[in-house]
């Protein structure tokens, strides 16, 4: 399988500045790009435009309003299956993710086309506290919603998607649009018998950078999704104990 089937989704929300420096690394990937601007103002819109313009095999989709970073990349996510694109590689405008890893995501997910490829965030001393421990609880209640230790980060936004199973599991499920998308897709995807591989990647936190996790709102979202994770995972309980017994894995290290 070549690249050709690859391409990037990058959401974006009033992320310009950090997007301007992140691009010259960006551009560095020769893959066609799909950006969903999540409803930024009216002037980040015209300069995110004027920026993305001089780039070929980029598209650009916008919202009038903000959806949540999960419902911008579930509509790129069925643009580049429109687009004829067999995987995306989502990745955040912000510029925290290291670009050196698209490659071997690719070359993992060429030899294994059915799995999700995702980062397992390695952070510095610049990583907030509170970020790190937020990681290790939803942890937590992710391994009791798959009975499985193979989630190693459910909060990552730097991942490979086979979007034939994408598809699969949004047809089933309503996933949620907003901070909560990364960790129901996965925990979802699982349910499904899809194959998850993590591979370690650096994760940088830069200095002034502006995030859109809103602590009261996002938290919430957070423990609702757990709720009903939960409860699925109650419904699902002797299929997912025969799995464990069977020696199958629903994810892979």
């Amino acid at each position: 399988m070549s690249d050709s089937g690859y391409c990037l989704v990058i959401p974006h929300f009033n992320h310009l500045a950090a997007l301007e420096k992140f691009l010259p690394k960006l551009l560095e990937v020769d893959l066609p790009w799909i950006v969903v601007d999540d409803g930024s103002t009216e002037q980040v819109k015209v300069k995110l435009r004027l920026l993305l313009s001089a780039i070929t095999r980029c598209q650009l989709i916008e919202f009038d309003q903000n959806q949540g970073k999960g419902s911008a990349v579930m509509t790129g996510a069925r643009l580049a299956r429109d687009s004829g694109f067999t995987h995306m590689i989502q990745i955040d405008a912000d510029g925290q993710h290291n670009v050196a890893d698209i490659a071997p995501f690719i070359d993992y997910s060429k030899g294994h086309p059915a799995q999700i490829v995702s980062g397992a965030p390695t952070f510095g001393k610049d990583a907030p506290k509170a970020r790190i421990y937020g990681r290790k609880i939803t942890d937590f209640w992710v391994a009791l919603e798959t009975l499985s230790l193979g989630i190693k980060d459910s909060l990552c936004g730097f991942r490979v998607y086979p979007l034939e199973q994408f598809e699969q599991v949004l047809a089933q499920h309503r996933l949620g649009s907003r901070m909560d998308f990364d960790t129901e897709i996965l925990v979802r995807s699982v349910w499904q018998g899809v194959q998850v591989h993590f591979i370690p990647t650096k994760v940088i936190y830069l200095k002034n950078s502006v995030s859109h996790f809103h602590y009261l709102r996002d938290n919430l979202s957070l423990i609702w999704l757990h709720v009903r994770l939960l409860t699925g995972t109650f419904l699902r309980l002797p299929r997912l104990i025969f799995w464990r017994l069977s020696g199958h894995t629903a994810s892979v290290i």
